[in-house]
């Protein structure tokens, strides 16, 4: 795979699926208009052909009615115009638009009578991005806006922009036709609703206290559909991840559980709650373990077996069902439908069928039939990215000095060798590398590298505790493990131990700055992305900075400073690459100027690379464009110092 081949990166969705009519979108990056392209196809159960379904430019999120007569879905018309919802009949025809909203509206959500949609959209403040000034005046360009009056911790969010001067609301329209209603107001963020069984009410994930103040707890509202105050009906014990379902007289989510601030590294369960109307705050129960079972999206499906939900497990992101009745179970309680070795992206069911989107690790994502205990694939959407080349993968199995096991992998590249070596860290860092397709190493390897891709003490899908290890211990026994995997690949004859380069993204780059302190003389030069460099400054300028820092280093400048890297930046003598984004609201602009200006007054060999007009997501949802642009860096990059 080279850096061009992102065009074939197709990606599928979260299938809709509605007795024997299935449906899936696709998107794929488009090089040539620099955006993301993608439709609706409709999907034969027997294995046949694949057909478009729609023609859009960008249809994504459908939704099959309740009664199985029609799909929600939303159409972007062009790269710039914003996703708005549509319908069309499940026998094909037009597409109708049912919103016009200056935002754009969010995934629909059917009522159980087929006859209205829910879904959420940003509401932008009068005078502010492309709207009229409240007394008519046609919209100011953005640099002559009114300035910003910001009374809150919580007012920006990367790849997102400002916050409170567009907050979202939810709303319901009727598929006949209609303005859209919009029952809400203020600086909740309703999101991920679910109707009640009686369609009278929407059930929300929203900031605790109809977000009052500056909070990371979410608790679940309903919201009356004919007008009227949210109504609590419950206190999650620490956020509620969203989308909700609502089943037998019960809200089904995904949350975790944590004290105050100390929200990281905190797996996420099955929780479930009393549907209660009655202002009475129900009790949630936590269905599964909270040290072995951490879910993932998308939202939980209640069905007549139990609840389907996607777990991450040692780098599979595995479909496994909770008993609804389970209280703690276990990940070995839960029974595997489909993921192993794999990593499962999506899911819809209808009966006794189960249609899961998994990724490979030579595909982005295929669909895969679930009847009973058989599976069968549907799809074959990566053959075109398969035909131009993929390395598979080597699972690693390693120790640790003190004896702790270590886990990761290896994409190695054609020919003998030996080969020189890129450590590839991951960011979070409780996040994880695993089974799935991932277009970065396949470009490396097809360029000549092998590249390592650890998951060390901090990652997550390997128990809480493992998660929660470099907790006021960064550049501990995460560093431990990242090396003792490196080392394990490293006795190979195929690699080359004398160029080995070290790179990686946000806690990625984090990790990168501080092995180039601390182990510089192990690697020969570093590319370090997006990171984290000080966390002291951080505290304040990233759109997390104001908690996640010291959830993570503990308080005090003190702690803070121990675990940056820039303090020991007077011990990097290696080539270091400073790269980051212009746009970037997670570890902002600030962090890479600092470390590039103390290295370069250093005497080290740096260079900084900018990208315009990015955020934090670059590598994954940014330009397509610059996606290669970055892959042709990178690789210059490393022909000049491996």
């Amino acid at each position: 795979m080279r850096a061009e081949d992102i065009e074939l990166l197709a990606t599928p969705g979260t299938p809709a699926l509605s007795g024997d009519f299935l449906l899936v979108s696709v998107t794929a990056p488009d090089l040539a208009d620099n955006t993301y392209r993608g439709g609706l196809h409709r999907v034969a159960l027997d294995g046949g052909p694949v057909r478009p379904f729609t023609q859009g430019f960008r249809d994504t999120a459908p939704v099959v009615s309740p009664d199985g007569a029609a799909v929600a879905f939303l159409r972007a018309e062009s790269a710039t115009a914003p996703a708005q919802l549509h319908v069309i009949a499940v026998d094909g025809g037009e597409a109708r638009r049912l919103t016009a909203l200056p935002m754009g509206a969010g995934a629909p959500v059917w009522s159980p009578d087929s006859r209205r949609i829910a879904f959420t959209a940003r509401v932008p403040e009068a005078g502010r991005y492309g709207t009229a000034t409240p007394d008519g005046a046609e919209y100011p360009a953005p640099a002559d806006e009114a300035p910003r009056r910001i009374t809150r911790l919580d007012y920006r969010f990367d790849d997102v922009g400002f916050l409170l001067d567009r907050a979202p609301q939810l709303f319901v329209v009727d598929v006949d036709g209609g303005e859209p209603v919009k029952l809400t107001e203020g600086l909740a963020d309703p999101s991920g609703p679910a109707w009640a069984p009686s369609g009278e009410h929407l059930v929300v994930a929203a900031k605790r206290d109809w977000g009052a103040a500056d909070t990371l707890r979410r608790d679940i509202y309903a919201v009356p559909v004919e007008g009227g105050a949210p109504v609590l009906v419950a206190r999650a014990a620490g956020t509620v991840e969203y989308p909700l379902a609502v089943a037998e007289g019960m809200v089904v989510y995904l949350g975790d559980d944590f004290p105050g601030t100390e929200a990281v590294a905190r797996n996420t369960g099955v929780w479930a709650v009393p549907l209660r109307l009655d202002g009475v705050p129900g009790e949630p129960r936590r269905l599964t373990d909270p040290e072995t079972v951490d879910c993932e999206g998308p939202a939980p499906l209640v069905t007549g077996g139990g609840v389907l939900v996607c777990v991450r497990n040692r780098g599979a992101v595995e479909l496994r069902r909770v008993p609804v009745a389970a209280d703690g179970a276990t990940l070995s309680e839960l029974a595997l439908l489909a993921g192993e070795q794999a990593v499962v992206r999506g899911f819809a069911a209808d009966g006794d069928r189960i249609v899961c989107t998994v990724s490979t690790w030579d595909t982005a994502g295929e669909l895969v039939l679930v009847t009973g205990d058989e599976t069968c694939t549907l799809t074959d959407f990566g053959a075109p990215l398969r035909a131009k080349g993929l390395r598979p993968v080597v699972e690693i199995k390693a120790s640790a000095p003190d004896g702790y096991a270590t886990h990761g992998w290896l994409v190695l590249p054609e020919g003998e060798g030996p080969h020189p070596v890129l450590l590839a860290v991951h960011g979070g860092p409780f996040m994880y590398y695993g089974w799935g397709l991932y277009d970065e190493a396949q470009v490396y390897a097809d360029a000549g590298y092998a590249v390592v891709l650890p998951n060390p003490r901090g990652s997550a899908g390997y128990g809480e505790r493992h998660g929660r290890a470099i907790i006021g211990a960064m550049g501990t026994v995460d560093a431990v493990d990242v090396l003792a995997v490196l080392d394990a690949v490293l006795d190979r004859p195929d690699l080359d131990a004398d160029r080995v380069g070290v790179m990686g993204g946000s806690y990625g780059g984090w990790m990168t700055g501080w092995l180039a302190a601390h182990h510089g003389e192990r690697f020969t030069a570093a590319w370090s992305e997006r990171a984290v460099n000080s966390w002291e400054s951080f505290v304040g300028s990233s759109d997390i900075g104001w908690w996640f820092a010291e959830a993570y280093c503990g308080s005090g400048a003190g702690a803070l400073a121990a675990q940056s890297p820039l303090t020991y930046a007077d011990a990097i003598t290696i080539p270091f690459a400073v790269v980051h984004s212009e746009q970037d609201w997670r570890c902002p602009l600030e962090q890479a100027q600092r470390m590039f200006v103390a290295l370069r007054r250093n005497g080290v060999e740096t260079e900084m690379i900018l990208f315009p007009g990015e955020g934090h997501e670059l590598t994954r949802s940014g330009s397509p464009r610059h996606r290669a642009q970055r892959f042709a860096a990178v690789l210059d990059w490393w022909a000049r110092h491996l």
